[in-house]
């Protein structure tokens, strides 16, 4: 059985750039040294980043994004990827806010409207993500291709039920999950510490990673590959469903184009922490602090007042640079290098 991939040893790195290139902590290093380099050359930064509305808004918009990280991660660990994540986002706010909304909403004024909806979300996320896995593993098609397609179906599918409008009037019960980043927080760290839980400390953990590193190995070691896939995707459908709730609860309106645009953060900032897109290497803990980045990154150039594109262009281009990081990463565990 292949055991959790982990960082190589800083015995077998003599040279400091290579200790530091596998480190654990280099993308929080690199979070660190980002922040004071523009603090110290932008008196405007400065005064603008270091503020408690400032750090509450990362915070904030940091928390639904990891939970959605978190799922991908699973997924890139088992050797897949899950581009269906945001249509989840999307067709879980609306039909969540279709169920609880005060106008006409299907349990409207009912007392039970927040939970039942909730459930509901939670529901609708887990059977997306196992349809995807069913049809990876039951139809042998390609992760890619399936999650694409998915995310154009889902996407139009929930434009088509709003005839692109959003949802409001949602119960105060509801809005706070959102609302009130302390219940956010709680929930986050719920599902981070279960999460690396499952990856460090038990069975289901050590399968992910033996499918990631060598499916067919794995199956003829007794893993129940398949399963470990499909579960992997359930996993994902369902923590994108929890952010999904999360962001509507911070809008306090079910869009159908909600998280829209976070397809790259979440990919983005599972690849930078350190998680392979070549599978079977990942950690909860990498994740986070990929996350981090991408936030600090985005944040420092919204207060920079940096253009739309300005932003993608950078967020692509450090994109790249991991990818390339982690096929650099991949030589030096094989003494390639």
């Amino acid at each position: 059985m292949i055991a959790p991939a982990s960082t190589i040893s800083v015995a077998a790195s003599p040279c400091p750039w290579r200790r530091l290139l596998v480190s654990e902590y280099l993308v929080l290093l690199l979070s660190v040294a980002y922040v004071a380099l523009l603090a110290a050359f932008s008196a405007d930064f400065r005064e603008s980043f270091f503020t408690q509305p400032n750090i509450e808004n990362i915070i904030a918009t940091l928390l639904p994004l990891f939970i959605v990280a978190l799922g991908q991660t699973i997924v890139l660990i088992a050797g897949g990827i899950d581009l269906s994540v945001t249509s989840i986002i999307a067709l879980s706010s609306v039909t969540g806010a279709m169920a609880m909304n005060g106008g006409n909403g299907w349990l409207a004024g009912n007392a039970a409207a927040a939970p039942v909806a909730v459930a509901l979300m939670l529901a609708l996320g887990g059977t997306v993500g196992l349809l995807n896995g069913v049809a990876i593993t039951r139809f042998r098609m390609p992760p890619f291709i399936v999650t694409l397609t998915g995310m154009m179906f889902f996407s139009g599918f929930a434009i088509w039920l709003t005839k692109s409008k959003g949802i409001g009037d949602l119960p105060a019960a509801f809005t706070a999950l959102g609302g009130r980043t302390w219940i956010a927080f709680v929930i986050t760290a719920v599902l981070a510490l279960a999460a690396h839980v499952m990856l460090s400390r038990s069975l289901p953990g050590r399968w992910l990673y033996a499918v990631g590193h060598n499916a067919k190995v794995a199956f003829i070691s007794g893993v129940p590959v398949n399963g470990v896939i499909v579960a992997a995707y359930v996993v994902s459908g369902f923590f994108a469903a929890v952010a999904s709730i999360i962001y509507t609860g911070q809008a306090e309106t079910g869009s159908p184009v909600l998280g829209q645009r976070i397809l790259l953060d979440v990919i983005g900032a599972t690849v930078i922490g350190g998680t392979s897109l070549f599978g079977g290497k990942g950690k909860i803990v990498w994740t986070f602090f990929g996350v981090l980045f991408l936030k600090v990154i985005d944040n420092s150039l919204n207060l920079l007042n940096c253009s739309l594109f300005t932003v993608m262009m950078v967020k692509g281009a450090i994109i790249l640079f991991a990818a390339l990081m982690d096929a650099l990463r991949s030589r030096l565990a094989g003494g390639r290098f």
